[in-house]
């Protein structure tokens, strides 16, 4: 079931209509309810607290099967038009890990930069990110485009990727993922994303900022 966040003071949209977001949270042993999840409601939050323009949620937990993962995916972007969707678990070398095939088989195209990029952020914090296979994609139909995103599972892992390092005065060191966001979805036709600057920063070429 989606739910609506509208912010405080809410500002114009290039769509005119909020952000559509799919959160899909993949583990064997969270969708049969042995444990319980922890990557939707790590996203949850940090979308809570970064995000200051209207976006609507979709969330899904799902088994580390290929074929659910990809169909999930697809539902999220084509029957409910999601503009962003963003996958936490199932990147690593494990044979049950296949997100990041999944997500290549409902891709048109990929976008290669935010894997690179995260694995860079994760390589300050642990030696092992090089054993995460995390892409980015766009999947695009005739009147639908979206960006989707793998993350890692640990809720302390995904915000370091959305938001990136930051020296003790609140500089930016190593830039997170998210700030790519917003220029990417005007580029493919969505909303126009804000945030709160303090968390993370978007970055786009000055014609392409709105005037506030």
């Amino acid at each position: 079931m989606a739910t609506q966040h509208t912010a405080q003071a809410q500002r114009p949209v290039s769509v005119q209509r909020p952000l559509r977001v799919g959160l899909i949270s993949i583990s064997d042993r969270a969708s049969q309810g042995v444990y319980a999840d922890e990557g939707v409601p790590s996203l949850r939050t940090w979308f809570e607290k970064a995000l200051t323009s209207p976006y609507e949620v979709q969330e899904r937990l799902v088994a580390d099967e290929r074929d659910v993962i990809t169909s999930t995916i697809i539902e999220l972007v084509d029957i409910l038009q999601c503009d962003l969707v963003i996958t936490t678990g199932g990147t690593g070398p494990a044979r049950r890990d296949v997100t990041p095939e999944a997500t290549l088989a409902a891709a048109t195209r990929e976008m290669p930069g935010f894997g690179e990029q995260m694995r860079q952020i994760s390589l300050k914090f642990v030696p092992t990110a090089i054993l995460s296979r995390q892409v980015g994609v766009l999947r695009e139909t005739d009147d639908h485009a979206a960006l989707v995103l793998n993350l890692p599972g640990q809720p302390k892992a995904i915000a370091q990727t959305l938001e990136g390092l930051k020296d003790d005065h609140g500089n930016v060191v190593v830039s997170g993922i998210f700030a790519a966001v917003p220029y990417c979805i005007d580029l493919i036709g969505g909303p126009y994303i804000e945030t709160d600057e303090s968390v993370v920063k978007p970055f786009r070429p000055k014609k392409a900022a709105k005037v506030k």
